[in-house]
């Protein structure tokens, strides 16, 4: 039997902390599923299907023994039902501090009662990503900071080539 595992989020951009938790999560899991999330409510600074080849090139670079048990997809709607569709046991999901938790229980619990099969997984990012954030990125990137030491550098490149309004 084969464990999969879904790992959700905008990734806008995907930054360190994020690839520690797909690494970890692809040595656990026989396969990890990246779902890329299109979010209407939100803007965001690359389209789905920029994203879903940043963190290709991204996952391939970083970690090339695991990339090939790591696949990528962009979603809609609701997690449980991606994880349902991709016959996933697993949501995983990153916390970097103690803040993190409250909501995050919160979505574990909602998605349980929406899918009392699918069951939520936790990793702690590793302590030196655990202030990053894509919207910190982004923020930082907007005014011409550099963030090579926050994102791979599929990323890096990928700013390199966009223009972010401040």
């Amino acid at each position: 039997m084969t464990s999969t595992a879904v790992y959700p989020g905008s990734f806008d951009p995907i930054t360190f902390g994020h690839l520690d938790v797909i690494e970890r999560a692809a040595r656990v899991f026989d396969r990890v599923i990246v779902g890329v999330l299109m979010n209407p409510r939100k803007s965001p600074l690359a389209s789905a299907e920029e994203r879903t080849s940043v963190i290709g090139e991204a996952v391939r670079e970083t970690f090339p023994d695991v990339a090939g048990r790591i696949e990528i997809v962009t979603f809609d709607g609701l997690t449980v039902d991606l994880a349902r569709r991709l016959e996933a046991s697993f949501i995983v999901r990153g916390l970097r501090a103690v803040s993190d938790f409250e909501s995050e229980m919160q979505m574990a619990h909602t998605n349980r009662k929406l899918a009392p099969g699918i069951d939520s997984v936790f990793f702690m990012t590793a302590l030196e990503h655990a202030y990053l954030s894509s919207s910190l990125v982004k923020e930082i990137a907007g005014f011409g900071g550099d963030v090579s030491r926050m994102v791979p550098p599929a990323v890096v490149r990928r700013l390199g080539r966009s223009t972010i309004s401040r």
